[in-house]
């Protein structure tokens, strides 16, 4: 199983149609039988997980079944071809999962994986749906750990994704190592203190958490590749 997250980026003048592929890229992604589980998404404003959204970056998150079905995908098919024509930028991240819990529109897109011994960079996919009365709540702390987690050791990149405004909303990040993710997620005290909030105040109706090997990172996004430097 392989992972593609694809973030692009359409010129000003071609913000419609980046609202327009989101409706009409639904259709070749159904009948793929090699994209087991796909999402078209939004992303927060300068790439960022962020309220306001960024009506020139849009993102695809979907799985595969080998790497070469993706590779398929993407030097053929009618999407990158969109891609190809309309945008000024894609980069796109190939992962493995490591390890995953929770749904994702009722389904487990990567199944239950529990890969030990991994030693190199990681990417964490977390995703939740909130509740609507308690959006107030979620976005209020949002800043405090969006800041903790852009000055915590060994962080290189994250970008927030999102299928629907406010509410179904996910972050995408990748650090240096997988005891570098532990000490963010578990030892930093105002990152638990706002993870305690969120089970305390039952604020999502649905959540995954996901860990990935890193496999490439291709492309550039703002004008360079966010993990290069890093293989």
């Amino acid at each position: 199983m392989i992972v593609s997250i694809t973030i692009v980026r359409y010129p000003k003048r071609y913000i419609p149609l980046a609202f327009f592929a989101m409706a009409i890229h639904r259709f070749p992604l159904w009948i793929n039988k090699a994209c087991t589980f796909w999402k078209l998404v939004g992303c927060g404003k300068n790439g960022t997980f962020d309220i306001n959204p960024d009506y020139q970056q849009w993102g695809l998150f979907a799985v595969w079944e080998h790497e070469d079905d993706f590779r398929k995908f993407q030097n053929s098919s009618f999407i990158a071809k969109w891609w190809q024509k309309f945008t000024t930028e894609q980069w796109t991240v190939l992962c493995e999962p490591i390890e995953a819990h929770g749904k994702w529109d009722g389904k487990e897109p990567f199944g239950k994986p529990k890969i030990k011994g991994h030693e190199g960079m990681v990417g964490v996919l977390t995703r939740a749906t909130i509740r609507p009365s308690k959006l107030k709540n979620f976005w209020a702390n949002v800043p405090k750990v969006s800041a903790i987690m852009n000055s915590s050791q060994g962080f290189i990149t994250s970008v927030g994704i999102g299928e629907a405004p406010f509410i179904r909303q996910a972050t995408f990040s990748v650090w240096n190592s997988l005891e570098d993710v532990k000490k963010f997620a578990y030892r930093d005290k105002e990152h638990a203190d706002v993870v305690k909030l969120t089970r305390s105040e039952d604020w999502y109706s649905e959540e995954l958490f996901a860990r990935f090997r890193i496999i490439s990172s291709e492309g550039t996004l703002m004008g360079k590749n966010p993990v290069a430097s890093d293989f």
